[in-house]
């Protein structure tokens, strides 16, 4: 089974379901994925106003990771998908950990369980040990650090709302398996209220 991440980003994105990927001595089982299409089409991309030194990556071509740091705290790591020049992206959100639990657990030491080790995109970077020097990693190299799984899923594929985002919220470009446990829970976002003046 051959991963191209070459077409629209939702189809992409729906293709990385069951895929592993390799990091800091972990692999892990993808299980939930968002999609980021590109300039002008989606508020919600890192792309959408243009190529910044940030998103530079996601103008292709595809295979690369993009990570990025949000709310001072978390790194989140993304798969460049699409055609180069026009950028895409797919979050990964959630995965199952396939190979190297132990380093897993010590990573997430927090975890109650194993299915909460990789569930949620900072998780999954933490149980993974991706930080911003992973940025620009090429996936499908000799040997491959993503790999497609050797069959379809066994499970079916969900779709619904992305999560925590303010532009587009409710675009149906999250996927993920089915049923599977390591899956996040869905959050709308909801706006911060300014506090009137007193």
């Amino acid at each position: 089974m051959n991963l191209d991440l070459t077409g629209p980003v939702d189809v992409a994105a729906r293709a990385l379901l069951g895929c592993t990927l390799t990091a800091g001595g972990v692999t892990v089982r993808l299980t939930e994925v968002e999609a980021y299409s590109g300039t002008g089409e989606d508020p919600a991309s890192h792309a959408h106003r243009g190529r910044t030194p940030r998103n530079a990556i996601m103008f292709g071509p595809a295979g690369y990771a993009y990570v990025y740091f949000t709310y001072g705290m978390h790194y989140c790591v993304n798969v460049v998908t699409g055609v180069e020049g026009t950028a895409s992206a797919v979050l990964l959100r959630a995965g199952e950990i396939v190979d190297g639990l132990p380093a897993a657990r010590a990573r997430r030491p927090a975890a109650r369980t194993d299915a909460e080790l990789a569930r949620g995109p900072a998780r999954l970077c933490t149980a993974l040990g991706v930080d911003r020097d992973f940025y620009g990693t090429y996936l499908l190299g000799d040997p491959p650090l993503l790999r497609p799984p050797p069959a379809p899923p066994a499970a079916g594929v969900s779709s619904g709302p992305r999560v925590g985002v303010t532009g587009a919220h409710d675009v149906p470009w999250r996927f993920w398996l089915t049923g599977d446990p390591t899956v996040s829970g869905y959050r709308r976002h909801v706006p911060k209220r300014s506090t009137p003046d007193a």
